[in-house]
């Protein structure tokens, strides 16, 4: 069984990997996926598409490593190839980026032959970013007050101090993040961070806003609770 499996370039000074062996790593690995993909979905919102990566990552990894197998050359290419992935998908938050470098991770330890280190370092490393989420450690306290508002305004409005009197009025804070123009220049989108005074007078804010901006768009909607610098 094992001859079925020999590389064609393999000599007979090189160590050949069984088919019992890459089977076992392959498993571990898989389970080790399953176990941080599970781990990641507690209290973390997340995509389908990100869960299953995660899942399927460790044993991708294990594998290239297994086929480097000691090669040098071959493990400068595959660092090579690991670093294009990087610049080649959409931004991520930090916690994602997180995520994957520990998939990794537990992929080469795997790979490498320590099953048992692979199965420690995922549990230990798994169950403090799990404390992480749970105790909410690092997390904005005000997170849930602080608001994201666009505001659409004609071109013929200025910006910096329009709605300055109506912030005063009903935020505690409000700060503009951005501006961008649209409609060939005729139309202005702000965004605002704000932290409302009062919510319950929130419908009255807005109405405020759009007798000031002619009635165009205004939205509110709660800020990402991590403005998590995309990696």
């Amino acid at each position: 069984m094992n001859n079925l499996f020999r590389g064609l370039f393999d000599s007979s000074t090189q160590n050949v990997i069984s088919v019992s062996d890459f089977l076992l790593c392959i498993g571990v690995s898989i389970l080790i996926g399953i176990f941080l993909a599970a781990i990641y979905q507690i209290r973390c919102e997340s995509s389908q598409s990100f869960v299953m990566t995660l899942g399927i990552l460790p044993a991708v990894v294990c594998v290239v490593i297994m086929m480097v197998n000691g090669n040098v050359g071959a493990g400068v290419a595959v660092a090579g190839t690991f670093s294009l992935v990087r610049f080649r998908s959409a931004q991520g938050t930090a916690r994602e980026i997180c995520a994957i470098f520990i998939a990794m991770s537990a992929g080469l330890i795997t790979g490498m032959g320590y099953l048992a280190y692979g199965v420690l370092f995922t549990v230990i490393v798994s169950l403090l970013m799990l404390c992480y989420q749970i105790l909410n450690i690092g997390q904005n306290k005000n997170a849930g007050i602080i608001k994201t508002l666009q505001i659409t305004i004609p071109e013929n409005l200025d910006y910096a101090d329009v709605f300055e009197d109506i912030m005063t009025k009903y935020t505690r804070k409000a700060e503009l993040v951005s501006v961008k123009t649209a409609n060939m220049g005729s139309i202005f989108k702000l965004q605002y961070d704000v932290e409302l005074i009062n919510p319950s007078l929130e419908k009255e804010f807005l109405d405020k806003i759009r007798v000031r901006n002619g009635n165009l768009d205004v939205s509110i909607s709660r800020r990402e609770s991590e403005r998590e610098m995309p990696l």
